[in-house]
């Protein structure tokens, strides 16, 4: 299942940090989410416009499992960061409209 995860960020956490502390957690998170990224479970990773949060799209059985693999990242056991999962389910709205016969006409046939 795809699922997508909006983190947010603890502000007063990252502000108290040391430099060399924000260095440390920082190179752990790109460390674990690039061992997620490469087992496939990352899908993407973005930042907002809006603020300076991350978006991510993961690949889990269900949002509880996207949620378990988000608990290993550094900064969400540190409680810098929190995660709102959604599961996601691939859109069908062509289909209900269109319905099944409608793509075989768009063959060149006709």
């Amino acid at each position: 299942m795809r699922c997508i995860a909006l983190a947010t960020s603890d502000e007063a956490f990252f502000s108290a940090l040391s430099p060399d502390r924000r260095r440390e957690l920082g190179v752990a998170e790109a460390t674990r989410t690039w061992e997620l990224y490469r087992a496939g479970v990352i899908r993407e990773l973005s930042w907002r416009v809006d603020r300076d949060d991350v978006v991510l799209v993961l690949e889990a059985d269900d949002p509880e499992a996207a949620e378990a693999v988000l608990a290993t990242l550094p900064l969400v056991e540190a409680g810098a960061i929190s995660f709102q999962v959604l599961g996601l389910r691939p859109y069908d709205g062509w289909q209900r409209l269109f319905g099944s016969g409608s793509a075989e006409t768009t063959d060149g046939d006709g």
